[in-house]
């Protein structure tokens, strides 16, 4: 039909630029981001392009859902500011006959969506801090870059290594001529030795140091110098990955993010952290939906008011709603709410609000006009 395929082609060419102005948009923060994580040795400067790809795939949901709502907004609020929506009216078209159009355009983009938050955000978070984990094990001295001092990420230690001769014999994993300065609650240590290597020990990673030299100074200033063949530092805990959970053992969650569980896993854990996470993946699906309605009902504009009044309005509705989408998370985590009933009570109220609001401008019902025509009866004189 000549209205249903004209609709779909107008939000076909909004939503494809939109989309692309807010992928550069998103490319271009997260790459920044990203360049900076790898500056300060977060993340392998080698697999930047990798944990860019990773990190915009998470938000690839939260990217179309907002190009779906400022594709309908900005279509439908560009036929009102047109008078062309006067035309479909006039013809005999109300505005639930463009809930139609709108539904088979925004069908396959809500199914990706639903698609990404449940499957595609875990799985691309999960590969993230699988390479930040890879990076991580490779340990401080090994990303140290040589003859450069380089304070620790909690800044209670200094390292300093030249391991130049140790890359010609061919041992690049190992640092020669070290120098390590250790801040301790009562104390502060000096550390110097001739080589040294990362070793994992249960769930801790300590730098080993051979043939070296430890000078201690304490809070008295007097000196404990001592010489090692061998000295251990203990620099941080073993990451946490995913195949080191068992569902079966809740002591093995400690310390993971609920952002790279499965989902299928989460139906599992009724840790209130875990249940929010699980609410907020389900949220995104439904919200996708309740999008949809809201930018179908909020679209109308004055057509004497400017072009981007109506699509500023109606992105306070996204970034309200969206908000509530966090809140509600919290609200799960800590307990004051089960999932649910965040669901129903979140989703499921904004989904009948847009419908009312959808109806009200359908049937163009207003108080004012109630009051007017209950007057009006009272008013009337009998026959």
């Amino acid at each position: 039909m000549l209205f249903d395929s004209s609709i779909r082609r107008e939000l076909t060419r909004t939503f494809g630029a939109t989309l692309f102005v807010l992928l550069i948009i998103v490319l271009t923060m997260m790459l920044i981001r990203t360049l900076n994580f790898a500056n300060k040795g977060t993340v392998d400067p080698s697999e930047v392009s990798l944990v860019l790809g990773f990190t915009v795939l998470a938000y690839f949901p939260t990217i179309l859902t907002l190009s779906l709502f400022i594709a309908i907004v900005y279509t439908l609020s560009r036929m009102y500011r047109d008078s062309e929506m006067d035309v479909w009216f006039s013809s005999g078209q109300g505005l639930f006959r463009f809930l139609r159009p709108v539904l088979q355009f925004s069908a396959p983009v809500i199914v990706v969506i639903a698609l990404l938050s449940v499957f595609g955000w875990p799985w691309a978070n999960a590969k993230s801090q699988e390479l930040l984990n890879r990076y991580q094990s490779r340990g401080d001295l090994e990303r140290i870059a040589p003859g450069q001092f380089q304070e620790s990420r909690d800044g209670s230690r200094v390292f300093y290594i030249d391991n130049k001769d140790m890359k010609e014999r061919g041992t690049p994993d190992k640092a020669s001529k070290l120098f390590i300065f250790a801040r301790q609650p009562k104390s502060e240590v000096v550390v110097s030795a001739k080589n040294g290597h990362i070793r994992v020990q249960d769930n801790d990673r300590f730098a080993i140091l051979n043939d070296g030299q430890s000078t201690e100074i304490h809070d008295d200033q007097t000196l404990t110098i001592s010489r090692f063949q061998e000295y251990g530092i203990r620099i941080g805990n073993k990451p946490v990955e995913v195949k080191d959970v068992n569902l079966n053992d809740p002591s093995t969650l400690t310390g993971i993010s609920p952002r790279i569980i499965p989902t299928q896993d989460l139906f599992r854990i009724a840790e209130g952290r875990f249940q929010g996470e699980l609410g907020w993946r389900l949220g995104m699906a439904l919200a996708g939906i309740n999008f949809m309605l809201l930018a179908l009902a909020s679209s109308r504009v004055n057509p004497r008011s400017g072009r981007s009044g109506g699509l500023i309005v109606a992105l306070l509705f996204f970034v309200a709603y969206f908000n509530l989408l966090n809140f509600g998370k919290n609200w799960v985590a800590t307990g004051k709410i089960n999932m649910p009933m965040m669901l129903l009570v979140l989703h499921g109220g904004v989904f009948v609000v847009s419908l009312l609001w959808l109806w009200k401008r359908h049937t163009q019902w207003s108080f004012g006009s109630m009051l007017h025509r209950r007057r009006a009866r009272e008013t009337e004189v009998p026959a």
